[in-house]
């Protein structure tokens, strides 16, 4: 099993920053991409930022220039640096691993709980 704890959620004022991470554990033979994705309350979990093995990243355009992705693959650790946040960043931040465990023959995506992050004055 793969278990993928999240952290660095909060409360921040507009323009503030906040810096999330996701610590990926278990028996994980490997990892392809790590992200994080965001669900505000009654709207469908959208895409924030991926990463993959290899560093290429991607972005939402929402957040483009203003978070940043990155990962230490030899502790199977994601991190997303949030600045300039504007209330509507505001949700629920899950983080993503597509992984392969032991016993498995195939990648497939994994779910942290989730971490809180409202932005308001």
């Amino acid at each position: 099993q793969a278990q993928l704890v999240e952290s660095g959620g909060g409360l921040v004022q507009p323009g503030g920053s906040l810096r999330l991470s996701c610590a990926a554990s278990g028996t994980i033979l490997s990892i392809r991409t790590m992200g994080w994705y965001r669900q505000a309350p009654g709207k469908q979990r959208d895409l924030v930022a991926t990463i993959t093995s290899g560093g290429s990243t991607n972005y939402a355009d929402s957040v483009k220039g203003r978070f940043t992705i990155s990962r230490e693959s030899a502790k199977s650790t994601v991190y997303l640096q949030m600045n300039s946040l504007k209330p509507e960043d505001t949700a629920v931040y899950y983080c993503n691993a597509v992984a392969l465990l032991s016993g498995t023959r195939n990648f497939d995506n994994y779910w942290g709980q989730g971490t809180q992050v409202t932005v308001s004055s």
